[in-house]
């Protein structure tokens, strides 16, 4: 609900001790206070949101599920990792496409980790045909996409691509190397980022802040969905 209070800064104080003891025995004589500080008012904050998240479009999905929703599983993925540290030390929301189970689809994402906190928008690292199908997209609507991505009102408040990483070494050769964004025909990942302060991911105007965001990220998230064609 607009005006509550979600997380407070013991959630920090968790992920500190968590990254100094990233071991199976301090996790289980901690878990309690993971729930408690973490997990339960993480749900609160994502059954509250979910209304706040229909205004916005109808097609995303704010799941309260222990298992597979929009809380993300506190353990790490070790199996094809040389870091064998079994617990993640960071917190992450995600508000899936409701496409999002049979489709790469874009979504919305609040991430909570001491020294940085930040949400974001769009379509990490999607597979290949999915790419191919956006950069051609952006090749086709020139203007679509500078409205979405490049204008004052979503800058001000979101970046993209910041990462020269993230992008090819070449535009693709079907695609015009005359655009007037050319360099975002080079994305691997579509997405946009907003940094976030602790003090404002512990005060009751977080729910706020993130709406008032996403609501911003309007035309850059439906160009995405009109691109791979999924309802927005």
């Amino acid at each position: 609900m607009p005006g509550t209070r979600y997380f407070t800064p013991a959630v920090f104080t968790f992920l500190r001790e968590l990254a100094e003891n990233n071991e199976k025995t301090w996790w289980e004589e901690n878990k309690q206070r993971y729930v408690e500080t973490i997990r339960e008012p993480a749900f609160d904050f994502i059954a509250d949101f979910g209304d706040r998240l229909k205004e916005i479009s109808p097609h995303f999905v704010a799941d309260t599920r222990t298992n597979g929703g929009s809380l993300m599983r506190p353990y790490r993925d070790i199996r094809f990792s040389k870091d064998k540290t079994p617990y993640k030390t960071n917190v992450g929301i995600q508000f899936r496409h409701a496409m999002g189970k049979d489709v790469h689809a874009p979504g919305f994402y609040l991430h909570l980790e001491p020294g940085q906190c930040f949400t974001g928008v769009g379509m990490w690292n999607p597979e290949p045909k999915v790419a191919r199908t956006i950069r051609r997209a952006i090749n086709d609507d020139p203007k679509g996409w500078a409205e979405a991505a490049h204008s004052p009102g979503f800058t001000e408040a979101w970046s993209v691509g910041d990462d020269e990483g993230d992008r090819l070494r070449r535009v693709p050769g079907e695609l015009d190397p005359e655009h007037p964004h050319v360099d975002d025909l080079r994305l691997k990942s579509f997405i946009a980022g907003a940094r976030l302060t602790q003090k404002t991911v512990t005060s009751s105007g977080l729910g706020d802040e993130l709406h008032g965001l996403f609501v911003r990220a309007t035309s850059f998230t439906r160009f995405l969905c009109d691109a791979i064609a999924v309802p927005f």
